[in-house]
């Protein structure tokens, strides 16, 4: 095992567009090269148009997720309003830097939408909590070296939500092919200020 972050295996893609953004994860999970379910998404709602994804170990990840479900209550009590994107980015980013000397082995990727200002949020950050903010999109996991050069590729500025999906899909859908880690189909939330589409993509199954 050469490296903790790789042991699962699978990928997380978000991208912004136009007053919408997409999040996207394939379905793999394993145990290094050897593939134990074919319907294992890594993408969490926090909030009615806010999602993270995280790669790497995946019980890690599971710890995080019940930590900041804790977190998230307890600010809805006490302010009485869901929490924002940008406030969640920097909620989980104190999460993980608080344990930077035994760090969790994940890679957080964050898609969410402003409520006021419909504006995209994207932004990703390493296990101590090191987050990036951008306009554009981020990668994470296995497949990401393959991400980042196709999202290159295929991502526009302003794209409206079904081009968006298209984009998204593409990208994780050859990045994976590419990769023998990640794959086994994928799951796309696309968010929009009324409403979040759900769709499962059908990949190679190989």
């Amino acid at each position: 095992m050469s490296n903790i972050f790789s042991y699962n295996g699978g990928s997380v893609v978000a991208m912004a567009g136009k007053n919408c953004c997409a999040i996207a994860s394939d379905l793999r999970f394993g145990v290094q090269l050897h593939t134990i379910s074919m319907d294992f998404p890594k993408i969490y709602e926090m909030g009615p148009n806010l999602f993270v994804g995280f790669s790497g170990l995946a019980t890690d990840a599971q710890t995080i997720v019940s930590r900041l479900k804790f977190r998230l209550n307890l600010y809805s009590i006490r302010e009485n309003k869901e929490m924002s994107p940008e406030l969640f980015v920097n909620v989980l980013a104190n999460l993980l830097y608080e344990k930077r000397f035994g760090s969790y082995f994940i890679e957080p990727v964050i898609a969410g939408l402003n409520t006021l200002t419909k504006k995209p949020i994207i932004a990703n950050m390493d296990n101590i909590g090191c987050s990036m903010i951008t306009h554009d999109f981020v990668c994470g996991g296995t497949a990401s070296e393959q991400l980042y050069g196709i999202c290159e590729t295929f991502w526009e500025p302003e794209m409206d939500p079904d081009t968006l999906f298209e984009a998204i899909s593409q990208s994780l859908l050859n990045a994976q092919d590419r990769d023998a880690s990640s794959g086994w189909g994928a799951l796309v939330y696309l968010i929009e200020p009324e409403k979040v589409t759900i769709r499962k993509l059908k990949g190679r199954m190989d």
